[in-house]
């Protein structure tokens, strides 16, 4: 990476295509999440290596808890509970100062992963070089809805300060870039509120073959762009 690059400080990632990675090569979806999860890893040294101070991913959507059978969501709950206790992954926390916070509907996900996100949580609370935010049971019109029901029980005049303060996401500040993987060009409801001006970059290939030559695109894709707000 050059270092004139303009680092977007807030990335948001939406790794997509472990499934149909999986797929591809013949494996099932316990072995296409977890290399899922040991990508992310990966992407998050890159974006703290790079400069990034903050990176959020949307590790489970609302529409995925609804939708997606059994199975697959306990295959992902028992692989989010491992990581989370993971004593590697743990360390590598302490080493990096990374903070993690899980940001969604928590009451929807089972009382066993619960208990290990709250864990990690308050493990790295403390820690200000760099934040990871996990979107888990989380949509961005689920996220509006909380924010317009907690308005309407405090009876005050709305703003955009006050809506702000109301969401799940209340606190994060604004995204610079988004990255999606697998070829599939939308948001899906990622961050609505925070993402109203971030700039997009679309990866062709499934999330577990992303690799760091794809990520020094994205930022160097970013860092060429001029960003107007509307001027």
């Amino acid at each position: 990476m050059k270092e004139t690059e303009i680092v977007p400080q807030h990335l948001a990632l939406i790794p997509d295509g472990n499934r149909r990675w999986a797929k591809k090569n013949s494996l099932n979806l316990f072995m296409g999440y977890k290399k899922g999860i040991q990508k992310f890893l990966e992407f998050g040294d890159w974006s703290k290596d790079a400069g990034v101070k903050m990176l959020t991913v949307w590790a489970l959507s609302t529409e995925n808890l609804t939708n997606r059978s059994s199975h697959e969501l306990n295959v992902l709950f028992h692989l989010y509970a491992k990581a989370a206790r993971d004593k590697a992954f743990l360390e590598r926390l302490d080493d990096t100062k990374t903070r993690i916070k899980f940001i969604g509907d928590m009451s929807a996900l089972p009382a066993k992963l619960r208990r290990a996100l709250k864990e990690v949580e308050a493990h790295t609370k403390n820690y200000k070089n760099f934040t990871i935010n996990m979107l888990i049971n989380y949509g961005g019109r689920e996220d509006i809805l909380h924010a317009v029901r907690k308005l309407a029980s405090k009876g005050k005049r709305i703003n955009d300060e006050l809506v702000a303060k109301c969401l799940r996401t209340a606190g994060l500040p604004d995204v610079d870039l988004v990255v999606r993987t697998s070829g599939e060009m939308r948001l899906s409801g990622l961050l609505p509120w925070q993402a109203a001006y971030s700039e997009l970059y679309f990866a062709e290939k499934y999330w577990p073959e992303f690799e760091k030559k794809d990520f020094d695109k994205a930022i160097s894709s970013f860092s060429r762009r001029q960003r107007r707000y509307g001027k």
